[in-house]
């Protein structure tokens, strides 16, 4: 909690701020940390950030495990300025999730109003950015910023395999793609931020805590390649 408010204490307002996966709570690939949690701090702390966010006129989108009805979830949650709030619950959980966790059945974007503007955002957290039809669904139902949230560490010798699908992920999209990871000596995956040509504007990847910061042109974002897809190969032919 104290590091990520030392962070929300250097952005701007109006700025959107994305942490990492399992940033509030920790996370592990090993799922028995969850009995370390202490559910009833853990909505303690939400309130914590949620208010952080209104007094300091954030977008924030970080990751968490959260517990619902007797269940974990690993989720992304948004908390806004105006007291707006979105959970995004990771469909397609790690195969050392599933005994613990539970996943969502829901694949939906989150509108944000940053000023006068409004954009679409997506969250895709840790392996499913090797399941590119996710992305591409996000993108056409309008998302415009994808904010991928990882826990990824442990073989920093994949980064370059990692990094390579984040980019890829952006320029097959033509969507900005923000890329939180923990900061750890052996990350798998750079923390970036990458234009809709696949252009990388800020990447770290070092066990040290670094706060990135780009502006983003959202007339940027295009469908050239999406519009070009032969979806008439690829989905059932309706009769």
């Amino acid at each position: 909690m104290d590091v990520i408010l030392s962070i929300l204490s250097q952005a701007k307002p109006h700025t959107l701020v994305v942490l990492p996966e399992g940033a509030l709570s920790g996370y592990a690939e090993d799922p028995s940390f969850l009995g370390e949690i202490d559910p009833p701090g853990l909505v303690m702390a939400f309130k914590k950030l949620q208010d952080a966010a209104i007094q300091r006129q954030l977008h924030l989108i970080f990751g968490s495990c959260l517990r619902e009805d007797k269940q974990w979830y690993n989720v992304g949650i948004y908390y806004g300025p105006q007291a707006e709030q979105f959970i995004y619950r990771k469909i397609n959980l790690a195969i050392s999730e599933r005994a613990a966790f539970s996943s969502g059945a829901q694949l939906l974007p989150v509108d944000l109003r940053i000023k006068e503007q409004k954009i679409r955002v997506g969250i895709q957290l840790w392996r499913e950015i090797r399941f590119p039809e996710q992305w591409q669904f996000l993108a056409r139902a309008g998302v415009q910023i994808f904010a991928y949230l990882t826990n990824a560490v442990g073989n920093a010798s994949e980064a370059s395999v990692w990094r390579s699908h984040l980019i890829s992920r952006a320029a097959e999209n033509q969507r900005f793609v923000l890329s939180a990871n923990n900061a750890h000596p052996a990350q798998k995956c750079p923390s970036m931020i990458i234009t809709p040509k696949g252009e990388v504007a800020w990447e770290n990847c070092s066990p040290e805590c670094e706060f990135g910061r780009s502006s983003i042109d959202i007339s940027k974002v295009s469908n050239w390649y999406l519009s070009q897809s032969r979806l008439d190969l690829i989905l059932p032919q309706q009769k």
